[in-house]
């Protein structure tokens, strides 16, 4: 898939509550604003890719013209109003991930707090809960009615990195400053979100996007699919995949209702191609069903040589141990139709 997936390597969360201490292994990310015995607080949280990683993936790996995402799962929501935002700022200074969780008693105090970017005592932030570069800020506007997931458009930070003219420290993600100062009990918006240290299969990550659809097929006779009542199965599917593998799923398209011609052969023996530039792939975790990648318009669009249609799954970016399901999309004859037909494979550990 032209979807490229890089994990942190660190994050944690910055609580004004606990000035000095340190959550870099906590499983949940926090940016909130609450009251406790009377008194306004505030909650933040840091999070860093690496930049050998960055370089890597677009040298190596993209082609073309790519663009970046910045993904996070929502654990919880809650004190969400009409319209409520999120900002993503680029850090400008270095810190220390840590090795305390909120639940240490006593506090741990080894890596990043509100106060401090390496460990208590030493290499205070110059504003308290993180510096930042003033530009660029990004914004994702959540609500009691819309998703809560985090998923923003981080191009131009990513671009800075991957060049060295900014150096990477990460994403702050905080509460505006409006909400933050907000003196309302009405006022306390509270996202939890997952973190690298999470045990489930929601950790957050750097989306690389680019498009890499191609539709040649050479001298090929065979014809294009013009009806959506059709059979659609990957024909080289193996089941079992590595997670540095990156595997290329190609396409058997037959109508169920082929017309009657004279032939000496078998009709279901031609293979379809899928309608160009107007057919999409979408790849699904098969125990939730919940899609880990998305029909895209731009990034999914299924391609064509001349054996068939196909399309390429970097596999780095599926939790392993898991099994997925392949769902085809496509516009035929004026219909969209989508292909669900429990095409599964599992992304196996080494």
């Amino acid at each position: 898939m032209a979807v490229y997936k890089i994990f942190p390597e660190k994050d944690a969360t910055l609580y004004e509550q606990y000035p000095n201490m340190n959550t870099g292994l906590d499983q949940i990310l926090e940016a909130s604003s609450y009251y406790i015995l009377g008194s306004k607080y505030n909650s933040r949280y840091l999070m860093q890719f690496s930049t050998t990683e960055i370089q890597d993936t677009i040298n190596n790996i993209v082609t073309g013209t790519w663009d970046a995402y910045l993904k996070n799962y929502s654990a919880t929501a809650e004190g969400l109003s009409k319209n409520t935002n999120l900002y993503f700022h680029t850090v400008s200074g270095s810190w220390n991930m840590g090795t305390g969780r909120f639940s240490n008693s006593p506090q741990v105090t080894d890596g990043c707090s509100w106060n401090f970017r390496t460990e208590s005592g030493s290499g205070t932030w110059v504003s308290e809960g993180g510096d930042t570069y003033p530009t660029p800020v990004y914004s994702q506007s959540f609500s009691y009615t819309n998703p809560i997931d985090v998923n923003v458009k981080v191009t131009d930070t990513i671009t800075s990195w991957y060049n060295g003219s900014v150096p990477n420290d990460g994403f702050l993600v905080r509460l505006t400053s409006s909400v933050e100062d907000a003196n309302s009990l009405n006022v306390q918006p509270i996202f939890k979100n997952f973190s690298i240290d999470t045990n489930t299969i929601y950790p957050p990550y750097l989306e690389i996007k680019w498009d890499d659809y191609t539709f040649s097929t050479g001298s090929s006779t065979n014809t294009i699919l013009d009806t959506p009542q059709s059979f659609i199965s990957v024909y080289n599917n193996v089941g079992k995949y590595y997670p540095d593998s990156v595997s290329r799923f190609r396409i058997s398209a037959i109508p169920k209702y082929p017309d009657r011609v004279f032939k000496t052969s078998s009709l279901y023996t031609t293979n379809y191609y899928l309608p160009e530039s107007q057919s999409l792939y979408a790849i699904k975790d098969s125990k939730t069903n919940e899609f880990v990648v998305d029909f895209d318009s731009t990034y999914t669009r299924i391609s064509s040589d001349q054996d068939s249609s196909y399309f390429d799954i970097h596999m780095n970016g599926l939790e392993p141990e898991r099994y997925y399901t392949i769902l085809i999309k496509s516009v035929i004859d004026g219909t969209t139709k989508v292909w669900d037909e429990d095409i599964m494979f599992k992304v196996v550990n080494g």
